[in-house]
């Protein structure tokens, strides 16, 4: 006679360690804590700092959420404690884990104890069909995507790469998507900048890009800024946003971009492209190099001529728009390796990607200064950066 789902529940529990809610409490952190009841009992509440993966997932997820480390110290609870016994024993027995325990009794007997539940911010049931599947992605989840629900983020331009990044960004559910262009929609515009259409010809771009972003995303709160960025409104236009997005085509703006987001510790997602070439990289201040870094001085007008003065291939900023938009989520979610100290090159006509290391310089004249040192004493007002590419030119 085969043994009873009870006798081999009785079995496993035999065989794995079993930690009472009170020893799990006292782990303070010091294990990785998973919890692996189905989605809707996560979302009725679960302990604080723990991660998820429903138990009918355990075998393909669980090394993308908790890692690949098999000497690290696993926690695994459910409501009572059969389903953790059951992960427990899956953990160590098929996939290697060595340091796995189940917590008895599951979370009932933790809320017994009366030691804290979260309860985490639900989504509606259209916002989970929208975005169903960043919900499976382990590095996104419920959690990541709150994240991007509450974040706010900048682009710099509706143009070639603000056209793309704004699309896309829109899509996976940034709650706030501020647009700085003071331009209108142009006929040789449309080569590239795919969030306007031929219909909105002469129509401001951020009017365009908001009809675009909003046909994806209605949720979308869309901040509109029909104007020049420059020294007497920068500080004021982007303070308060969690990631700027760069898509001007000048030196001067992106040395003022980079003198305020030091100043105010925003990171940007900076990108620019010419003919079938683009570059990436990512400045987050004081984590790693910024602009003045990469760039101390200007090039020679010479060695970096607008895409108006010698053209660009009309996908490219497509290609280079959704890297800039890859890397905006990875800074919200906080997944991955983001292009900090890093410049990515890209060569269309060859179909190749370079990689260069960028170091801080210890005597950079923006990020080696305090902040409240980078502009003069009253709020805004930067070196003449018009001037100083003048000059370098």
């Amino acid at each position: 006679m085969s043994p009873s789902g009870a006798e081999v529940i009785r079995r496993i529990r035999s065989q794995i360690d079993e930690l009472d809610p009170s020893e799990v409490k006292a782990l303070n952190g010091e294990a990785v804590l998973l919890d692996v009841r189905e989605s809707e009992e996560w979302d009725a509440g679960h302990i604080p700092g723990a991660k998820h993966v429903p138990r009918g997932y355990l075998e393909s997820r669980v090394e993308g959420v908790i890692g690949s480390d098999r000497d690290q110290r696993v926690v695994i609870y459910c409501a009572s404690g059969q389903r953790s016994a059951l992960a427990a024993n899956t953990l160590k027995e098929l996939l290697g884990y060595e340091n796995v325990a189940s917590m008895n009794g599951g979370i009932t007997l933790w809320k017994d104890r009366g030691y804290d539940v979260e309860v985490p911010v639900s989504l509606s049931k259209e916002q989970r069909e929208r975005y169903s599947r960043h919900l499976l992605v382990p590095e996104i989840g419920l959690e990541g995507q709150t994240k991007l629900l509450n974040a706010k983020v900048l682009l710099l331009g509706a143009g070639g790469l603000g056209s793309p990044t704004a699309l896309y960004l829109a899509a996976a559910g940034v709650g706030t998507l501020g647009i700085v262009d003071d331009d209108d929609v142009d006929l040789s515009n449309l080569q590239r900048q795919v969030i306007h259409t031929t219909d909105r010809i002469g129509t401001p771009k951020v009017d365009s890009a908001e009809i675009s972003v909003k046909a994806i995303n209605p949720d979308v709160d869309v901040v509109k800024y029909q104007t020049r960025l420059d020294a007497s409104n920068i500080m004021e236009i982007i303070d308060g946003y969690d990631v700027i997005v760069d898509g001007v085509d000048n030196f001067p703006t992106r040395y003022l971009l980079n003198d305020a987001t030091v100043r105010l510790g925003i990171p940007v997602v900076s990108a620019s492209i010419l003919g079938f070439d683009g570059q990436l990289s990512v400045f987050k201040p004081h984590d790693g190099p910024c602009y003045r870094c990469l760039y101390p001085v200007p090039p020679p007008a010479e060695l970096a001529p607008s895409c108006g003065a010698n053209g660009v291939l009309g996908v490219l900023p497509g290609t280079m728009g959704l890297l800039q938009a890859t890397e905006v989520v990875k800074l919200i979610v906080g997944a991955g390796e983001p292009l900090i100290g890093r410049l990515l090159l890209y060569e269309a006509l060859g179909a190749t990607f370079t990689e260069l290391k960028v170091r801080r310089d210890p005597q950079c004249p923006v990020c080696s200064k305090d902040p409240s040192e980078i502009s003069d004493e009253e709020m805004g007002v930067f070196p003449d950066y018009e001037a100083f590419c003048a000059a370098a030119g």
